[in-house]
């Protein structure tokens, strides 16, 4: 795993406002989606593992029939790092694709 410096408040303030469907929330960049039903969900959830696997970087995911919730946190870095701002971006796009 590459080395990850933690961002900082004012950094992840700033990430933010290029992912509004996310909020900071205990070290993590927190994002909970609604899905039209319980397959959609988890076909996302599967789209989202290829890609973290890809990555070698993977989200904490809650799946609660068809609402989703996505926790990006570096674990061994102890917070918000630039992997998590791009993981989180990858599954908007991910999102966004369902149309």
């Amino acid at each position: 795993m590459p080395k990850a410096e933690l961002l900082t408040d004012d950094q992840v303030d700033a990430e933010l406002t290029s992912l509004p469907a996310w909020r900071a929330q205990d070290a993590a960049l927190v994002r909970t989606a609604e899905l039209a039903s319980f397959p959609q969900a988890i076909e996302v959830v599967n789209r989202v593992a290829e890609v973290a696997e890809r990555d070698d970087h993977h989200p904490d995911v809650d799946i609660r029939w068809r609402t989703l919730t996505f926790r990006c946190s570096t674990h061994f870095a102890g917070g918000i790092t630039a992997l998590d701002v791009s993981l989180a971006q990858e599954i908007d796009r991910i999102l966004d694709s369902l149309g």
